[in-house]
């Protein structure tokens, strides 16, 4: 069976990149939703034109493992997918690509690595499905090195133990999560962590970038899934003993998430796994305010009620997905579990949203299984696993696309929504001429809630990257002086880094370098990332 080719430059799989009169109809449809026009399309180029600097392995004694210098590889493994690496790849600008790719199959081999690594003078860029949009998989190379080497543990693919009574399984770090889903799914578990990114991404790059998931409560990032990890690092193998909890000092699993391939390399890892749920009930709730609706959030999860869904979406963005037509805000609600009856939970739900001027869009649905729901939350699915996908076509017709995301207190969120709306609109006008931005929650918290931003508008073709960068830096310096977090689940980089140097306390980046020298005395690995090399 031919393996489906996945965009050497955009999101996800070639084939679903429409030709022009799908971009014309595209461009003309959401561009008189949004309020500006789009422009002619144009064709990104295609993979055989694409420019890159030669390698320097072209000179370089080739060590003892498999490695490819091929162009190819080198262009699959330049950027990941953010706004700025799409728009460098559809005109074929793989200038950063790095000198080679290494594909270790075990852990031997990631040892015999970091040695030729340090003797050659090599830098190493941990490259999981390749999906991060902070920058996190392209680096430059420092002028003290000789070359760069995207490291691909997609060998590392299985799902090797389960553990049906503590309801774990070990997992490798390569492992997709579709194969990690289909695995467990035979033992009728599930990981039940479905990031955007899902199909394209690792269990690797999960837990090293701290990546949200399926639920919107509780369980919300991959840290919750953690029992215990293995990585490989310059220094040895580290790894945290398999426990459900422990009081036992600053936790070790902690250096791990959220280290964003600066310290090693995860190969494996004990998930903490739940079986498959076999009951859920899903309802949709429509408020004429968007502050109407945060205060039904904010009243579910003070509750606690926990439900696996709690996403509100303003009216904007319900109208660009197909799940409102009427100017109204809503929110998606479900809860799910593997036998516990959900009546109660979701009729208090309601309840509270409708305290809050909310109105039922039709009757809450129960259900067994995990498929189906309402109209509401299945155009929602639907337009979220799809997004990315928009994301890349409009591109080619002349409309940047991008998000950014945060959490803040209850406290807070009102004043930092009415400097992030009135700051991003404003750039939007004064860099593109004109723009939209929306907002929906991604995640909620008793004490606070996670908004997500999408923001749109047309750009100039060649000053699209310029105009990008004064946006976001426009969003950015909002959340950071209003005392957001710059990142709630995509991850710091070499993007968001000037905000996080500014968020985290004062002591914490010589902490962070003293580990650093501890697990990579050479500084072998993703330099520029967190903190200077």
């Amino acid at each position: 069976m031919v393996e489906r080719a996945r965009c050497h430059w955009g999101w996800g799989f070639a084939d679903k990149f429409p030709d022009e009169g799908g971009l014309r109809a595209l461009g003309g449809s959401l561009g008189m939703a949004l309020g500006f026009e789009a422009q002619e399309p144009r064709s990104p180029r295609p993979i055989g034109e694409a420019q890159l600097p030669a390698s320097t392995f072209g000179a370089r004694a080739r060590p003892p493992f498999f490695f490819d210098a091929g162009p190819e590889a080198r262009i699959r493994h330049t950027y990941g997918r953010g706004f700025r690496d799409l728009a460098r790849g559809f005109v074929g600008d793989f200038s950063a690509a790095p000198d080679a790719v290494a594909f270790p199959l075990t852990e031997d081999d990631v040892e015999a690595l970091f040695a030729y690594a340090e003797r050659e003078r090599l830098v190493l860029v941990p490259f999981g499905g390749g999906t991060s949009v902070v920058g996190g998989v392209e680096c430059p190379r420092p002028a003290s090195r000789e070359g760069v080497v995207a490291v691909d543990l997609r060998h590392f693919d299985r799902v090797l133990e389960v553990d049906p009574v503590s309801l774990s399984a070990r997992i490798q770090g390569g492992a997709f999560g579709p194969a990690i889903e289909a695995a467990l799914g035979r033992e009728g578990l599930t990981l039940r962590h479905f990031p955007q990114s899902f199909e394209f991404s690792t269990l690797g790059g999960w837990i090293a970038t701290r990546a949200g998931g399926h639920f919107a409560t509780l369980y919300t990032h991959i840290d919750d899934l953690v029992e215990s990890v293995r990585m490989v690092t310059p220094a040895g193998p580290f790894e945290t003993r398999r426990l459900p909890a422990s009081g036992a000092g600053p936790d070790p699993n902690g250096l791990v998430k959220g280290s964003e391939g600066t310290l090693g390399l995860i190969t494996e890892a004990w998930m903490k796994v739940r079986r498959r749920p076999r009951k859920r009930a899903q309802t949709s709730v429509r408020f004429k305010r968007f502050e109407d609706g945060v205060a039904a959030v904010r009243r579910i999860v003070q509750a606690p009620l926990y439900p696996a869904n709690c996403r509100l979406i303003d009216a904007t963005e319900a109208l660009l997905n197909g799940v409102d037509f009427q100017g109204n805000a809503v929110l998606l609600l479900a809860f799910e579990s593997d036998d516990v009856p959900l009546e109660g939970a979701m009729q208090t739900a309601v309840e509270l949203a409708r305290e809050c001027g909310g109105e039922p869009i039709a009757a809450t649905r129960f259900q067994d299984g995990v498929s189906g729901g309402d109209e509401s939350s299945a155009a929602w699915r639907r337009s979220f696993f799809e997004a990315p996908y928009v994301q890349s076509r409009l591109l080619a017709v002349g409309i940047m696309v991008d998000t950014f995301e945060t959490a803040c207190t209850w406290r807070g969120f009102e004043a930092l929504h009415a400097v992030l709306t009135a700051d991003v609109t404003d750039a939007l006008k004064r860099v593109c001429g004109a723009g939209r931005l929306t907002c929906r929650f991604t995640h909620a918290y008793p004490d606070g809630p996670a908004p997500y931003y999408t923001f749109f508008a047309p750009f100039r073709r060649g000053s699209e990257l310029s105009q990008w960068a004064e946006v976001k830096a426009a969003a950015s310096e909002a959340i950071s002086r209003n005392g957001a977090t710059i990142t709630h689940h995509h991850a710091v980089g070499r993007v968001h880094r000037p905000w996080y140097e500014r968020e985290r306390p004062p002591l914490m980046e010589a902490a962070l370098r003293a580990v650093k020298r501890t697990f990579d005395p050479a500084g072998l690995l993703n330099p520029g990332v967190l903190f200077d090399p």
